[in-house]
């Protein structure tokens, strides 16, 4: 009898309707309009400023949606409930034709999307496979090649609805695909714990 293993898999939470419509809602109107901030990946994406909760009150009610997620998710990376605070958060803005480079997000633990307008199905999140360390130094990719959770290169996360909320690995690579349809408007963000405690070693973090 075969038996088929997945060992050490990388965790990915996807909460629908995190976030209540008119918080939605009033994230739009307030955000939209301030990110000015152009990216390097496309002049079709623009961003706004780092934020912090304590910004806006939309922002603080945003964190107190997200964070008792970050608790949630950051158990089953760190096998333990620990305190969380979101770092920053900063919305997205890709109009049509928008697209946002393969990228990972440094000095954090979780970072997360909420999904603030519908997205099309082109422009769903793609996360990559790490840029080797890994993998095998040759590869079996052809048109006959059945592709799996096993040997791909990466996924595309399922179509997300406005209020949805997805909290990943900050290590983990991904990007959007050049958007065909409207504006895609979300909010970014990382999180960090309040401390790691590996066998009496503590570290302490701060937002």
């Amino acid at each position: 009898m075969q038996e088929v293993v997945g060992l050490f898999p990388t965790p990915f939470m996807r909460v629908r309707g995190a976030l209540r419509s008119d918080l939605v809602t009033g994230l739009v109107a307030h955000f939209s309009a301030l990110a000015g901030q152009a990216n390097n990946s496309s002049a079709n994406l623009v961003h706004t400023a780092m934020l912090k909760p304590s910004d806006s009150p939309l922002l603080v009610d945003t964190a107190a949606q997200i964070t008792p997620l970050l608790a949630d998710f950051g158990a089953l990376m760190f096998g333990e409930r620990l305190g969380w605070s979101l770092k920053e958060m900063w919305v997205n803005v890709l109009d049509t034709g928008g697209r946002q480079a393969m990228h990972n997000h440094a000095n954090s633990f979780i970072s997360g999307v909420a999904y603030l307008t519908p997205t099309h199905p082109e422009a769903r999140t793609v996360f990559m496979r790490p840029l080797g360390g890994t993998d095998f130094s040759f590869k079996n990719d052809h048109a006959g090649v059945n592709t799996g959770p096993y040997n791909a290169e990466k996924w595309v996360s399922m179509p997300p609805e406005p209020g949805d909320v997805v909290l990943f690995p900050s290590y983990l690579l991904h990007a959007v695909p050049t958007n065909p349809g409207e504006r895609r408007i979300s909010l970014a963000f990382n999180a960090i714990p309040t401390q790691l405690d590996s066998w009496g070693y503590k570290i302490s973090f701060s937002g």
